[in-house]
């Protein structure tokens, strides 16, 4: 008797009182027309793999090298994805390399370069270490290139997947289309308009993340810097797909109201050092980010902004303007304030299944992310980033791997400035970077993580 509500499916069961039971599934065959629309466009299988190679010495890891290389070479016959799956399913030891190509050669020149102990371009090496707690980092503005995913949407179903989903979350608040944009159709808009960047980054980031989790890596906690909040809440479970999206299209539409009303500058100096260059701008200058122990952001008008810039190259110091003619983290934003909290007012911000550490209020505790409403999100675009005050208190938690999910990575250096001041080993590893946008490049930095242990 029909035991589901599957559309083409019943489960009939027989019970009998020997003892011997049989469940039976019929289901009907596969709508197969359906099945064909639904993954049309889709990528094929990948053709990138990683060999991930292991041992307990330096001296066995080369070996096992070696030995694989000749196993290849006499049996072309075995497919890579059944050797690189094979190589995934052990026992990792504490020696551990990863070589990554697109075809036998290429893998053959890897694991020759390893058993020689020599570098080669798709090798990574490295030793694991005391595994501490991995943070995905999501950053606001500056990561973004033209085409930016164009060849990863092409070649990883995961990545793809994702993408198409931020798509149809972000059509309802768009006047454009994201794929058309990602791949760089000639009708679609121009990443220097704001509506536009930030939602971009926002389904990059957020795809980027998912594709790092079907990897295997997990995060112990997320931040954002500054509009890369809203991408973290979401990965965190704090919101849905429908609530992120249409935080990030609204305000980033919002925003171009204030175009040509201030511009932003990054300082190469430690806040302290940087507030005396804005008091005699009379509050015509204030900080807009705390980067690094090197690294702070400033926003006000136009005239002051360059103003402090001109001064700071006059005294060698190498700052320079950010391309946005607005100021974001400042009270230039405040105009916007109402049409804010109108347009996001039914957002509906959830409990985190990932810890989400703020960047815009810092603790010592992850934040309750019930309280990410449209009150959060005006004040995360109106006060300043505390980025390195949140790095610091994640460090101090045993926090140790950084891993930015971005298109290429812009606060990687900051990172690893902070956990220099603080004394911690840590690591910081990309995604992408500028022109280096594939599935490769993507499994060079999952092999970072790997090799040092995550």
């Amino acid at each position: 008797w029909p035991e589901t509500d599957h559309p083409r499916r019943a489960a009939v069961s027989s019970f009998g009182i020997s003892g011997t039971n049989a469940h039976l599934i019929l289901e009907a065959a596969p709508n197969t027309t359906a099945d064909r629309e639904e993954t049309e466009n889709v990528p094929a299988a990948p053709t990138v793999v990683p060999l991930l190679l292991s041992a307990k010495t330096g001296p066995a890891l080369r070996e096992h090298a070696r030995q694989l290389a000749a196993h290849l070479t006499e049996h072309p016959e075995v497919p890579l994805t059944d050797a690189a799956h094979a190589l995934a399913t052990r026992t990792q030891h504490e020696h551990r390399a990863v070589v990554v190509g697109q075809d036998r050669d290429e893998l053959l020149t890897g694991l020759t370069a390893l058993a020689d102990d020599q570098p080669a371009g798709n090798l990574t090496t490295g030793t694991t270490e005391q595994a501490g707690k991995t943070v995905f980092v999501f950053p606001g503005q500056g990561s973004q290139w033209e085409g930016m995913a164009r060849q990863l949407l092409d070649e990883s179903p995961v990545f793809h997947h994702h993408i198409q989903a931020c798509a149809e979350a972000l059509a309802p608040h768009t006047d454009w289309s994201l794929l058309d944009l990602l791949h760089q159709t000639p009708h679609a808009p121009s990443l220097e308009r704001v509506d536009v960047v930030q939602p971009a980054l926002f389904a990059v980031m957020t795809a980027l993340a998912r594709t790092w989790q079907s990897l295997g890596i997990h995060p112990d906690a997320v931040i954002g810097h500054s509009q890369g909040e809203i991408a973290a809440a979401h990965i965190a479970g704090a919101l849905t797909l429908d609530d992120a999206a249409r935080i990030v299209a609204l305000r980033s539409k919002a925003l171009t109201t204030l175009a040509g009303t201030g511009t932003m500058a990054s300082i190469p100096l430690p806040a302290h050092q940087t507030e005396p260059l804005l008091t005699e701008h009379h509050g015509q200058a204030t900080i807009a980010a705390h980067n690094g122990p090197a690294n702070t952001v400033i926003a006000g008008t136009t005239t002051a902004i360059h103003t402090i810039v001109n001064h700071c190259k006059t005294h060698g110091i190498r700052a320079r303007t950010i391309p946005v003619d607005y100021a974001s983290h400042s009270p230039h934003v405040e105009p916007i304030r109402q049409q804010l909290l109108t347009d996001l007012a039914d957002i509906k911000p959830q409990p985190a299944t990932i810890p989400f550490h703020s960047t815009t209020n810092t603790t010592t505790q992850p934040t309750d992310t019930t309280t990410l409403n449209a009150h959060y999100w005006y004040t995360n675009l109106r006060q300043p980033v505390l980025f390195e005050q949140t790095i610091r208190t994640l460090t101090n938690t045993g926090h140790t791997t950084y891993i930015e999910t971005s298109p290429h990575p812009v606060l990687t250096t900051p990172i690893q400035d902070t956990l220099d001041t603080t004394h911690t080993t840590g690591h910081t590893i990309g995604t992408l970077r500028r022109d280096h946008g594939n599935l490769t490049r993507l499994l060079t930095s999952a092999a970072q993580a790997h090799t040092t242990g995550t």
